[in-house]
């Protein structure tokens, strides 16, 4: 079902990088009224000033995604504002830097909170409204990681598997309900936003993105676009397409390909401040804006063929490697024999 001219929106992680990026763009291109969810009101304050500058209406929720109770209490606010809830957009997250040693329980708890429960929280959230009325659409933004791990970011990487999870089984039964509801996951490729300024880090040198690298406001148009065509997945960039399909292919490569690679390619020369403040249980302020610090790179980001056809290449890849090993075993059986 088409969305309406001015929709409804609620995304969570809308004070700095893609969530704030992605509400300016509903404001900009369709005057939608949007709830602001994130941490820090005074952030919020500022994008919602902006959304309205241009053309659309919001609501700022300060709020831990955390907290189920909260997020609730939010959607109610936004549609006793501005009506039924017509999209909900989960893009806020947490990370922390780091080899598996290093990273405490307390870490681990807390990104897995956030960045899974937290997602999960959203989904029920927007499911408890969209039920009733039998539509809506709820997107995902996710990463190539929730495919493919890299070093230096395991709970991260293990929270994005966690949340693709519970989408794929939520996608199931809505299949199984006839339901009209859309349920799209939207994963990304390397984007230069706050997170590599504030994210807590155990390494000795500053973070960065790996591999190339995109602008918030190009990812933001293309979530804008897999909301109005949901799809079941969308793959953003050749990068994340590259990782995906990779890791299909070829696991152990991949992870000898990371070993070798991708702990110095997250890490500039810059050294690390130590006891910096991070935003891991608390905002940090002066550091919400939509693009981090990484200059004004513009890499041109496409949105790949619906993952189905991206993975029916991968299996045909699969089997035809497949079919060759088995051909080469049966050849060399008679020798062996």
């Amino acid at each position: 079902m088409p969305l309406p001219s001015a929709p409804v929106v609620c995304i969570t992680g809308a004070s700095a990088g893609v969530g704030r990026a992605t509400a300016l763009a509903f404001a900009a291109y369709r005057q939608a009224s949007i709830g602001l969810i994130a941490r820090s009101e005074e952030a919020l304050e500022e994008v919602k000033a902006e959304v309205e500058r241009l053309g659309g209406r919001a609501l700022v929720l300060p709020l831990d995604v955390a907290d189920a109770d909260a997020l609730d209490s939010a959607a109610d606010k936004v549609e006793e504002a501005f009506g039924p809830i017509d999209v909900w957009i989960n893009a806020a997250m947490v990370t922390v830097f780091g080899p598996v040693h290093a990273v405490t329980a307390e870490e681990l708890r807390r990104v897995t909170e956030v960045t899974y429960l937290g997602s999960a929280y959203g989904i029920q959230t927007a499911l408890r409204r969209m039920r009733v009325r039998g539509q809506g659409a709820i997107l995902q933004v996710g990463s190539a990681l929730a495919y493919r791990s890299i070093p230096l970011q395991s709970a991260y990487c293990a929270a994005k598997h966690a949340v693709q999870g519970f989408v794929d089984s939520l996608r199931s039964e809505l299949i199984h309900e006839d339901s009209r509801i859309t349920l799209t996951a939207v994963h990304l490729p390397a984007v230069n936003t706050p997170q590599f300024d504030w994210a807590r880090s155990h390494m000795p040198r500053r973070a960065r993105p790996m591999g190339t690298i995109f602008q918030p406001e190009d990812v933001a148009r293309a979530i804008l676009h897999a909301a109005e065509n949901p799809r079941r997945e969308y793959w953003l960039g050749g990068s994340a397409m590259q990782a995906i399909l990779g890791n299909f292919l070829a696991p152990g490569f991949a992870d000898r390909y990371l070993a070798a690679n991708a702990v110095d390619g997250q890490l500039t020369e810059e050294t690390e401040i130590p006891g910096r403040p991070d935003n891991l249980y608390h905002p940090v302020d002066g550091l919400h804006r939509t693009r981090g610090r990484f200059g004004l790179p513009h890499n041109s980001l496409r949105l790949a063929a619906p993952s189905g056809a991206a993975r029916g290449l991968a299996v045909a890849a699969g089997l035809i490697l497949a079919g060759g090993l088995g051909f080469a075993m049966s050849r060399m059986t008679p020798r062996l024999r």
